[in-house]
């Protein structure tokens, strides 16, 4: 192997350990579009999964071992408060950001494991600095 072909190989093992892995969990379309949009504009970033209730969030997190989980919390099926337990309980590494329209519930949403807690509408820069914060 070429010396210069050793260097390509570490820099693209360097460049694949600071792609974060992003799971979005929104039973909105809207929402999700809009997020999607937003996320696809950061090269850092990869969506891996996309959730539409909390039982399927959870299992696309076993699925897809993302970093960063956006987590709505108004879902069906199980609800995005029930769902950050549990994914925080099997998988604590996995950081949860509660995105919601609901600023009141940000108790709950810390006491259910939640990393961080962000409201929709907030800002694309706040939004994508929670996403890249000490992942």
């Amino acid at each position: 192997m070429k010396e210069s072909d050793h260097e390509f190989e570490q820099e693209s093992r360097e460049t694949m350990k600071q792609h974060i892995r992003v799971l979005i969990a929104d039973d909105r379309p809207t929402s999700l579009n809009g997020l999607r949009a937003l996320l696809a504009t950061q090269l850092e970033i990869e969506i891996v999964g996309e959730a539409a209730d909390g039982r399927e969030a959870v299992r696309l997190v076993e699925q897809c071992q993302p970093d960063v989980v956006l987590m709505d919390l108004r879902m069906p099926v199980i609800d995005g408060l029930q769902a950050t337990r549990m994914i925080k309980g099997r998988w604590p590494q996995v950081k949860v950001i509660v995105l919601t329209m609901y600023p009141s519930h940000q108790p709950e949403a810390l006491a259910a494991g939640a990393d961080a807690f962000l409201v929709k509408g907030c800002s694309a820069e706040d939004l994508l600095e929670a996403i890249l914060q000490e992942t």
